[in-house]
């Protein structure tokens, strides 16, 4: 399977509103981890860390992840504040 990696080249939006929507619905990382894994999807604690800290890029497929299990919208992930 291609995996997709995404930069994110306007000051790290995408790893900052992950953080923002995870916290807004009381959920930390170690249980976003462990909903992404249940759904097949590849991706560590450390891995979230570095995400959300703009140090690693994101794979669609974790993107993808995040998005349903966070019950968001791309637009809202992507979004610049």
């Amino acid at each position: 399977m291609l995996q997709v990696k995404i930069k994110d080249d306007t000051g790290n939006t995408i790893g900052q509103n992950i953080r923002r929507i995870r916290k807004s619905q009381n959920m930390g990382q170690t249980a976003l981890v462990r909903n992404l894994q249940l759904l097949d999807i590849d991706i560590t604690r450390e891995a979230l860390v570095k995400i959300e800290r703009g140090i690693q890029h994101i794979q669609l497929s974790q993107l993808k992840g995040i998005r349903d299990v966070l019950q968001t919208t791309y637009d809202e992930l992507l979004e610049e504040h």
